[in-house]
């Protein structure tokens, strides 16, 4: 008789052992899950900074070709001139001071509707020559630095500045 039970014992697993298996199981998914989560956030976080950066470049490439300085004015205003209302106008570096664009436009001045939940927000700001680290006031250098932002829902995904002399 025992040999019959034994026998019955070792042909099935035990209502134990079965509900240790589910746990098992059960964790193993949540960690799968987890992970997958996890790296679908890094991709998305990713994809956000690549979008940062081709913004930010193409501010630096739309003011690269524009003076500093305003080529009829010179230093009489810093910021938009007078009749400079659109980005359109804008004939020199320092009237981007402030500027903020969404949706963000392009090397063109065109808006790029397709990242209409991407802002671009610039500062021009007059820097030290012996210390670019340190702001002074409008027109007072020859050097500025011109800082590009992108906010993404109210959180800034990515800076950039760099330096640019009167000429």
């Amino acid at each position: 008789m025992q040999n019959d039970r034994r026998r019955q014992r070792a042909g099935g697993l035990s209502l134990v052992e079965t509900l240790v298996a589910m746990v098992i199981i059960g964790l193993t998914i949540a960690a799968i899950v987890a992970g997958t989560a996890a790296f679908t956030q890094a991709g998305g976080a990713g994809l956000d900074l690549s979008t940062a950066e081709f913004l930010i470049e193409e501010i630096r490439e739309l003011t690269a070709s524009l003076p500093v300085i305003d080529p009829e004015n010179g230093t009489g205003t810093f910021g938009p001139e007078s009749g400079e209302d659109t980005v359109a106008a804008y004939d020199d570096v320092d009237d981007f001071d402030g500027a903020s664009f969404s949706p963000p436009i392009d090397i063109h001045r065109n808006p790029l509707h397709e990242f209409a939940t991407f802002t671009q927000r610039i500062t021009v700001e007059n820097v030290d020559v012996a210390d670019l680290t340190q702001v002074r006031g409008d027109h007072t250098t020859d050097f500025v630095r011109v800082t590009v932002e992108i906010v993404r829902h109210g959180q800034v995904i990515s800076s950039c500045s760099w330096i640019r002399t009167r000429s």
